[in-house]
């Protein structure tokens, strides 16, 4: 029995036929994948982006007209508004006699809530709808069209094929005192984040580590990594990666599998992080999403 077993799961390997342990795997990933690429193709998800435009200090005129300050896409009136920014706080008067909605409700005169608060103030014309953003010291206008191509004509994603060898085990290694990385972004600044430590993990019996970042104990680190795959086979900027904390013994496991496109991979307009030297792994990780082929480069 135990020799025809060993038959078994050789022939398994040469015709690719997963056992059922594997199989329950794939679907795992598979249904992950599917909730991201829901999640992607949402219609305020990051396939809707279509601009980004950054605000000056006191008042800044938008609308369709190419004379304004912040221009909209033409499906809005020629003349909107304006936003008026001082100091921290941005406001927005809406012109007379236009229908801008927040929360369902017209809206004339209001202050508004940036994204880093994790409640932005949303106004909405029509498909389109936007908010502001805050990065370093700058605040911007996002827009959102629910009926962008980039959003209507998504391709998919693809993907290497799911393989349980790239679920790596790994072990956490924390930092004496916790402290802040430098973590690039793709406008040219250095953001500062919160890194409790490092996860050290083998690969082909080399070990490699990766610096995490986590925003509360007990939430999932967050990894930004670089490979040798990147600007070739996968997104040139590196990719994203969600890992489970580590257990009491210290542990946890790195699941390639799940590595993902960040927005940039979709839109010009969106403000990633990049890999920072310390995460670009000298070796190829084929495993995860590849490079996007509708998208930005």
């Amino acid at each position: 029995m135990k020799q025809w077993m060993g038959v078994s799961v050789i022939l398994c390997i040469l015709f690719g036929v997963l056992p059922a342990q594997d199989d329950a795997y794939v679907k795992e990933i598979n249904n992950w994948h599917a909730q991201r690429i829901a999640s992607l193709t949402r219609p305020d998800g990051w396939l809707s982006l279509v601009g980004l435009q950054w605000l000056k200090p006191g008042t800044n005129t938008f609308g369709a007209d190419s004379t304004n300050d912040i221009i909209f896409p033409p499906k809005v009136p020629l003349k909107m508004g304006r936003f008026f920014l001082q100091d921290t706080v941005v406001t927005v008067t809406i012109n007379p006699g236009i229908t801008v909605l927040c929360e369902g409700k017209p809206v004339h005169q209001r202050r508004l809530n940036h994204d880093l608060t994790g409640n932005p103030t949303v106004l909405r014309y029509g498909s389109l709808l936007w908010y502001i953003i805050k990065r370093g010291d700058q605040y911007g206008v996002r827009i959102k069209d629910t009926l962008a191509a980039t959003r209507l004509h998504f391709k998919g994603i693809e993907r290497y094929p799911v393989d349980r060898r790239w679920r790596v085990r790994a072990r956490f290694v924390p930092f004496p005192t916790l402290k802040y990385i430098d973590i690039p972004t793709v406008l040219g600044t250095i953001t500062k984040e919160p890194s409790p430590g490092r996860l050290e993990f083998d690969i082909e019996g080399k070990t490699y580590h990766l610096d995490v970042i986590q925003e509360k104990p007990g939430e999932p680190y967050f990894v930004i990594f670089g490979d040798q795959t990147n600007g070739d086979e996968t997104y040139g900027a590196g990719r994203f990666l969600y890992v489970d904390p580590a257990d009491s013994s210290g542990f946890t496991y790195i699941d390639f599998n799940k590595a993902y496109n960040p927005p940039c991979a979709f839109t010009p307009y969106a403000t990633c992080p990049l890999p920072p030297p310390q995460n670009q792994l000298p070796i190829p990780i084929r495993a995860g999403e590849k490079a996007y082929a509708g998208g930005h480069h």
